[in-house]
């Protein structure tokens, strides 16, 4: 199916149209190579595949620990409670923040959960700030992860706002792009 969404800074618009559908049996035969127990279901948007949720109630019977990286575009509450949800909540200039499901802010476990904001720019960094206060986010105990659209806002400008702004978010960056070539795929 894809991904539905089109951020402006997608990094992975192959998931637009690209993928293979295989069966559970097989997912978990690789899984088992890897020598794992932690799995992390992401996109394009996961929750846009009709046998995600499924698939994630498998995993977690089957002993994995399992984190779910969501555009927050899709309803989380038929999530396994076991599932760790990290919800990319998107920016004005994603292009794709009137996509958001609201009532998902109501659905974050304390303590477990996680909140992302990729930012370009400021108006994003003040979105994301009036988000994290009218859910009372962090007051809440919900994880509030802030990353910088990579090669459009400069690390360090994202963390002087956070610095500024004295509320607890967590900096992160993709790390995949320091760490891999940008065409390597899957990572």
């Amino acid at each position: 199916m894809g991904c539905p969404l089109r951020c402006t800074y997608c990094d992975t618009e192959y998931a637009f149209y690209e993928g293979k559908a295989k069966s559970f049996d097989a997912i978990f035969e690789t899984l088992a190579a890897y020598g794992t127990k932690l799995v992390e279901v992401t996109g394009g948007e996961p929750l846009a595949q009709p046998k995600s949720i499924p698939f994630m109630r498998e995993l977690v019977a089957k002993g994995y620990e399992v984190l779910l990286e969501t555009s927050g575009a899709y309803p989380t509450a038929s999530l396994p409670e076991e599932v760790q949800v990290i919800l990319d909540v998107k920016t004005p200039s994603s292009g794709e923040a009137h996509r958001h499901h609201w009532d998902n802010m109501g659905n974050l476990k304390a303590g477990r959960d996680e909140v992302k904001f990729v930012v370009g720019d400021r108006a994003d960094f003040d979105y994301a700030l009036d988000v994290e206060r009218r859910y009372a986010l962090l007051s809440r105990g919900v994880t509030c992860l802030m990353s910088p659209v990579h090669g459009k806002l400069e690390n360090k400008q994202l963390v002087e706002w956070i610095l500024e702004s004295r509320r607890d978010f967590r900096f992160q960056v993709q790390m995949h792009k320091y760490i891999w070539e940008p065409s390597t795929r899957g990572v």
